[in-house]
């Protein structure tokens, strides 16, 4: 009983010794949002009165950004309020100077917090690179194609911002430190979907435009290299799970097979109005 008591009257030692830490720490993080808030106003402010709005609300990555109802003033004021709170709460965390495994974490989450708003930022900054580099080589190879390709141009731009984004998206990852097999496969799966999307698309179009006999079963083969693509990729995204692998093929051997049956209806309706002509 005497232990628990001097155990007890420790602990309590500790706590007030302890108090003016963190109190010192609740009003650094306290000016830390009073600075953040104010900054991230001047912010917003200066990037309405530069006219940086229209600029960014004109980029494909400004529109997404638009569509879930983020400005350009308000992503760059939160950016900045972001930046100054991570300051203060590393400095509020120094403040506190605790031990122990408590102390411990929040040692390592004043270490991580930098990684997370760069990568984040890199995030953001690369997307608005990637579509400008995109629509830039997208208007210089434009005119290399004849009126009639134009869509293969488009899809060239596309590719091109495809291979871009995936390449932030993965360094913005690394910066988080989020890396791993299941992140890279996650990744590559998504981008096989995308590309095979773009792909089809331009492929059916100028077939269709050169050959208008093949509309008629246009739809059908789009949907054929569609589904193609979306099971290559779900086998890529889903690759580092045990026993995934071989029922994602059993699928693509099942799917194949409906896909030969619907075929033979086709075949036989296009062999008979070739017959006829």
């Amino acid at each position: 009983m005497v232990d628990l008591l001097d155990e007890l009257s420790t602990m309590w030692d500790g706590f007030l010794m302890a108090v003016p830490a963190i109190l010192a720490a609740i009003i650094v993080l306290i000016i830390g949002y009073l600075v953040a808030w104010v900054a991230g106003k001047i912010v917003k402010k200066v990037v309405q009165k530069a006219g940086l709005e229209r600029f960014f609300n004109q980029t494909a990555t400004g529109r997404a950004f638009l569509s879930s109802g983020l400005y350009a003033s308000n992503l760059a004021s939160m950016l900045v309020m972001a930046f100054v709170m991570i300051f203060f709460i590393i400095l509020a965390i120094q403040v506190l100077d605790m031990s122990g495994i408590f102390g411990d974490y929040l040692t390592r989450l004043a270490n991580y917090l930098p990684k997370l708003f760069v990568g984040v930022l890199v995030l953001i900054v690369g997307a608005f690179f990637a579509d400008f580099l995109s629509s830039f080589i997208g208007r210089i190879v434009r005119p290399m194609f004849p009126e009639g390709k134009q869509n293969i141009a488009e899809m060239l731009k596309n590719l091109l911002f495809i291979g871009l984004i995936a390449f932030v998206v993965l360094l913005a990852l690394n910066l988080m430190l989020l890396t791993g097999a299941l992140v890279y496969t996650l990744v590559l799966g998504f981008v096989i979907i995308g590309v095979g999307i773009l792909l089809t698309d331009a492929l059916i179009k100028s077939v269709a435009d050169e050959h208008p006999d093949f509309k008629e079963v246009a739809g059908y083969a789009k949907f054929v290299l569609y589904s193609i693509f979306l099971i290559i990729g779900t086998g890529a995204i889903f690759a580092t799970f045990p026993g995934v692998t071989g029922i994602i093929a059993n699928i693509s051997w099942a799917f194949a097979l409906a896909l030969a049956l619907m075929l033979v209806p086709v075949a036989f309706a296009m062999t008979k109005k070739m017959t006829k002509q």
